[in-house]
């Protein structure tokens, strides 16, 4: 997957929550639902989700990708009823945020 001229639309709105050297939390919010879409776009901008393999740096101190959904929204393709899901940040990120928030990584 990747940003080019020739690929099919996808827009992801994103908003800086906090700024911590080299590395930011951000909320993204989609518009179209693309294959790995939030990576490659933030990868593109040269900000890729922290211990990504695949878009991101080769090297991270997290071992996996920091990428977690708190809310999901969808229309049932057979209802037309608005789903709404809802998921806390798991453990392993908040213990991210909290190094990040004092300054380590």
């Amino acid at each position: 997957m990747a940003v080019t001229t020739k690929g099919r639309a996808a827009l992801t709105h994103y908003k800086v929550l906090e700024v911590f050297g080299d590395a930011s939390l951000v909320e993204c919010k989609l518009s179209t639902g693309r294959t790995h879409q939030i990576r490659v776009h933030l990868a593109h901008i040269k900000h890729p989700v922290i211990g990504d393999p695949v878009y991101g740096r080769k090297k991270s101190s997290f071992p996996r990708q920091a990428l977690h959904a708190i809310e999901l929204q969808l229309i049932h393709p057979r209802t037309g009823k608005l789903m709404r899901f809802k998921s806390e940040l798991p453990p392993d990120m908040q213990e991210l945020l909290r190094r990040l928030r004092a300054g380590g990584g």
